[in-house]
């Protein structure tokens, strides 16, 4: 029910310069707007519908440069925007123009959509850009308006689930994308967070075993013009407008409290809530990109511009600018931002984009910068799972490794390691040992335990698994880009065709390949993470780079084939099977502590072998040819205690890898009298499972070419007891 106010509200009064935005007190509402270099601030009012201003108000106050006031007549509901007067002079950085209605960058509830026109501009287009010429058409009636939110939520005895980073298996999705065309859940809330908190997507969730799901950015955001012009989106969704708003085109009701239950549904579930967070850079572009915004409310307060000419942007983000996190209103917003989010919102933790362009001082990345000297001493935010995408587009941008304590980071050194080692490239081993034993070279130089690395063979942007293994060259065709966009470098291998294949050979050899990659991923040290649809055997035709595609290129399909089934099977029972043994989720690494059975000679926590069932040498590690290994695990040497300090043991375990397209007879070590090795999990069969699966130390394993193989040591006697 929307508020209907009696204009003109006629009393105004001072207000307070915090909080930010406006904010209900249960009896009226104050406005706060952060501008240094403004002149007039004015508050502007609309009627219920969005499409008429009905009273400018000027903002009587200003402390510490925020502009405020109080309406003890306005209530919940109301739609405003801004209008912020001051210099345009683009050539010393001020883009102020009155003409233009800004969205509040504290907003919690923005309504609408970009209608684009040529007046979003604050300069005339088709003229040069001077210093002098603002446009002066009013853009209010294609702009999103803000609405005062209420914050009143039933969270009852909502608590976050507080996974244990060691324990996590990340699931990355699309809200809309993941929803959209599940047949079971109510075709009025497919595609919006009411679809993520029903009934048959979570129990998708539960049947898999994720523990926390990684939502693409839920922020709101605009879909860029040319973009709308070409009839696409920004389907993604990263390109930001307001950080502490969700976006409600994801919103089946229209109401911010519709994400508030996603997140209480989802807990009681006992998953957590990630969110992609998009804080290096806006939706406004370049110095020829609109005005929405931060531009026009202090234009040289919230963007790194050039020092020698403030007309233009640093954009180390490749969107054409970059938030100015050097300016403490601005840090200050972030983390305002941060702390609704996890104290109004319970979210559980965040993904941040391109996140070494946050740790930017001035050119270059700075590791202990301001941003992350404050989150680390946050008692708040210092509690939540932080993930960074350890990289921007700027020199000196890639940065994975190089975050502080309390991080974790996606790996893409372990992606493309596990890519190209399983798509049979030579000299790889030792760095897919290091990929895979949790990249010790990466995080344990400055006390980082194994799962700071997040590691993952697909995400968002790429292939998805399916293409991986069926195309050798992206597809991009569709975006309208003429296939320029979108990596060329995709470490991928169609099998010997091209895209969909009729030859049976080559789709088992597509089935086994993308086994081999997902048991590989879910059997290494480190946090795994997997996108949405992965297990179903989602394919986006070879798209990579599938931003703009709001359409079935996108979306997760659930009509799913025998080999689809079988697929989501298999990765069910691997997650139950990291669940299962710790030797796979070690908070600790590997270090080759020796340990000792009882009567038997010593060991080390892990063994790497060759297929003659000998320790791998120095030297072997270097060989070109090289593509099969073995790796013993002790569940023995794990040398960890549980919450109450008993020491954590588990089963012995040996990880067989071959690449090569031969099948090799690994010899498999006897490490005890009577030793048994029975097979987990054998990647050539289609369930993964070996049909004749135990073996004696000493015995050779067969191993077939492209297949990975899990083997569990049973000690003696335990053939009896089970029988």
């Amino acid at each position: 029910m929307h508020f209907v106010p009696t204009f003109p509200l006629t009393a105004i009064w001072p207000g307070r310069p915090y909080p930010r935005g406006a904010t209900w007190d249960g009896e009226g509402v104050n406005f706060a707007l952060f501008s240094e270099h403004a002149d007039k601030v004015e508050l502007c009012l609309f009627d219920p519908t969005g499409k008429h201003e009905v009273q400018r108000i000027v903002m009587p106050e200003q402390t510490d440069l925020v502009w405020h006031c109080y309406l003890p007549e306005a209530r919940p509901g109301l739609i405003y925007g801004y209008r912020v007067h001051g210099p345009y002079v683009p050539a010393h950085g001020h883009r102020f123009n009155p003409h233009k209605l800004l969205v509040d960058p504290y907003a919690h509830d923005i309504v609408g959509a970009v209608a684009w026109s040529d007046a979003h501009f604050g300069y005339r287009l088709g003229q040069p850009e001077t210093d002098l010429v603002p446009d002066r058409r009013d853009n209010a009636s294609g702009m999103p308006k803000c609405r005062v939110a209420d914050p009143a939520f039933s969270w009852g005895d909502d608590k976050p689930p507080r996974i244990p980073w060691h324990e996590m298996v990340i699931y990355e999705l699309h809200v809309r994308g993941f929803t959209i065309n599940q047949p079971d859940v109510p075709p009025p809330l497919r595609g919006s967070y009411a679809a993520l908190a029903s009934a048959p997507v979570i129990e998708h969730f539960k049947r898999l075993g994720i523990t926390s799901v990684e939502l693409m950015p839920t922020h709101a955001f605009v879909d860029d013009r040319h973009l709308v012009d070409r009839g696409r989106r920004n389907y993604w969704g990263y390109n930001s407008i307001g950080y502490f708003a969700p976006d409600l085109r994801y919103a089946a009701s229209g109401s911010i409290k519709e994400f508030k239950t996603m997140v209480k549904s989802l807990h009681s579930a006992g998953i957590e809530v990630i969110l992609d967070v998009v804080y290096n850079h806006t939706a406004e572009g370049n110095h020829l990109g609109p005005t929405f915004s931060f531009k026009g409310l202090d234009n040289s307060v919230y963007y790194r511009l050039t020092a020698d000419n403030p007309r233009y942007y640093m954009d180390f983000t490749g969107c054409g600018n970059t938030l100015n996190l050097q300016h403490p209103r601005v840090l200050q917003m972030i983390m305002d931002s941060l702390r609704y989010w996890v104290q109004e919102m319970h979210v559980d933790g965040f993904r941040f984009d391109l996140a070494a362009a946050l740790a930017r001082e001035l050119h270059d990345v700075d590791r202990l910068g301001a941003f992350f000297d404050i989150l680390h001493q946050d008692p708040i935010l210092s509690q939540v799972k932080l993930i960074a995408e350890p990289w921007d587009l700027g020199e000196g941008g890639y940065q994975v490794g190089n975050f502080p304590l309390g991080w974790a980071e996606w790996n893409d050194r372990y992606r493309d390691s596990m890519r190209a080692y399983w798509r049979g490239d030579g000299g790889l081993i030792g760095e897919f040992a290091r990929r895979l034993t949790g990249s010790s070279d990466l995080y344990a130089h400055n006390g980082r335990r194994p799962y700071a690395s997040v590691n993952f063979i697909t995400a968002h942007d790429g292939f998805t698994l399916h293409d991986l293994v069926s195309y050798n060259d992206k597809h991009n065709e569709a975006n309208g880009e003429d296939n320029r966009d979108g990596t060329d470098n995709n470490l991928s291998w169609n099998c010997g065709v091209e895209g969909p294949a009729d030859d049976p050979q080559v789709n088992a050899l597509r089935a086994r390949q993308k086994r081999n990659l997902l048991a590989t991923l879910l059997l290494s040290q480190g946090v795994p993470m997997l996108l949405a649809g992965d297990e179903m055997g989602r394919t986006q035709g070879g798209n990579n780079n599938a931003y703009c595609q709001d359409n079935a290129t996108s979306w997760v399909s659930w009509s799913l084939s025998l080999a689809d089934r079988e697929l989501l099977a298999f990765v069910a029972r691997l997650i139950a099977l990291r669940r299962a043994h710790p030797v796979f989720r070690r908070r600790n690494f590997f270090q080759g502590r020796p340990i000792r059975y009882t009567g038997e000679t010593g060991t080390n926590d892990i063994h790497w072998l060759k297929p003659d069932g000998t320790d791998m040498t120095d030297q072997e590690w270097a060989h070109d040819f090289a593509r099969s290994l073995g790796v013993y695990l002790s569940g023995e040497a794990l040398g960890e205690v549980d919450a109450r300090g008993r020491a954590i043991h588990d089963d012995d375990f040996i990880l067989l890898f071959n690449a090569h397209h031969e099948r090799i007879e690994f010899k498999l070590p006897a490490l005890c009298a009577n030793c048994i090795w029975q097979v987990e999990l054998d990647t050539h069969y289609h369930a993964g499972l070996d049909p004749d699966g135990r073996y004696a130390g000493g015995d050779a394993y067969p191993l077939e070419g492209r297949t990975l193989a899990l083997l569990r040591r049973q000690q003696p006697g335990m053939d009896e007891a089970a029988q």
